[in-house]
């Protein structure tokens, strides 16, 4: 076939199968742009870790002024595109609006950033510095801009929140929903596979291993058989939870409480309580009590692995 002729295919399959068309409705974001705003943010966030040539503190002010001037007006455009297309009344002025209460945000984002790069290098033996741990370490870039677009997602901006978290997950294999809650101190150590859903909500100091999944059983229908937008569909992680590889964890109603230990390859869809550890025993998985040898390092054993050092066990 000649170029005309491909053309003609085209332009005839965009008529016949419009339903991937957008054509004359509101410009979307740019995805060049808001991957150019992505990574202009982490060398906000980490000034002195991404540049090409060395940053001196006399320098910084200067440095930081371009930075956020950039990412303001990039900001500023993308948002603009995100409200028409929502068609939220006067997109600009909500645009400048929310563009400035994302940037207000970014000094204590990045306090809270720095307990995710903190619980990176105090979790894993084979970090050899922080510097290390900013530069080349996934779970830095992927949960950083996951907080950043969680604070767009909750000022009702659409579109950009997903597109900048997506930015991370082609980046690490990590997909984190901007509508998840993220606890201080959170790892995710080698990142690749790990998918957490929109309504998870993540306690403090939890670290999770390759492949686990923070996901949904199924979906609640309307009458038209259509999924019901909204409603809690993911699991709650309590505090100081540690997840192994390929563990799988599903429903809204399912919560795992604080200090306990998912071993690999779990497939949990029932609450356990506080203390417990889960893991497969032959064919099933069976969960019981933590035991005081269990407690992770720098970490003492809860409450009720101390009290029941031998641990019953029951199986789910």
């Amino acid at each position: 076939m000649h170029l005309d002729e491909i053309k003609q295919a085209l332009l005839a399959s965009y008529r016949a199968d419009g339903g991937i068309n957008h054509l004359d409705g509101a410009n979307l974001p740019s995805q060049a742009s808001v991957n150019q705003l992505a990574a202009d943010l982490m060398h906000l966030l980490f000034p002195g870790y991404f540049e090409a040539s060395g940053l001196t503190e006399s320098a910084l002010p200067a440095h930081v002024t371009r930075l956020l001037q950039q990412i303001d007006e990039r900001l500023v455009a993308e948002i603009e595109k995100c409200l028409r297309f929502a068609r939220v009344p006067e997109p600009a002025v909500a645009a400048r609006t929310r563009t400035t209460a994302l940037l207000g945000e970014l000094p204590a984002l990045r306090k809270l950033i720095q307990t995710d790069v903190t619980a990176a290098y105090q979790g894993d033996p084979a970090a050899r510095s922080v510097e290390e741990i900013i530069v080349a370490y996934p779970c830095v870039l992927v949960i950083s801009l996951q907080r950043l677009a969680h604070v767009l997602y909750h000022l009702g901006v659409p579109l950009l929140p997903r597109m900048l978290t997506e930015y991370g997950h082609e980046r690490t294999g990590c997909d984190i929903h901007p509508g998840a809650r993220l606890g201080s101190h959170f790892f995710v150590d080698h990142c690749t596979g790990v998918v957490i859903g929109e309504t998870t909500t993540v306690g403090s100091h939890v670290k999770l291993y390759q492949g686990v999944t923070l996901g949904a059983k199924s979906f609640e229908t309307d009458p038209d058989g259509h999924p019901i937008k909204g409603v809690k569909r993911h699991p709650d992680i309590g505090d100081h939870v540690t997840i192994y590889a390929h563990a799988t964890i599903l429903g809204g109603d399912t919560s795992v409480g604080a200090h306990s230990i998912i071993g690999s390859n779990v497939w949990l869809m029932k609450s356990i309580p506080a203390d417990s550890v889960a893991l497969f025993k032959g064919d099933s998985v069976v969960v019981r009590s933590r035991r005081k040898v269990e407690a992770l390092v720098g970490q003492g054993p809860g409450p009720a692995a101390a009290a029941d050092a031998a641990g019953g066990e029951w199986h789910i």
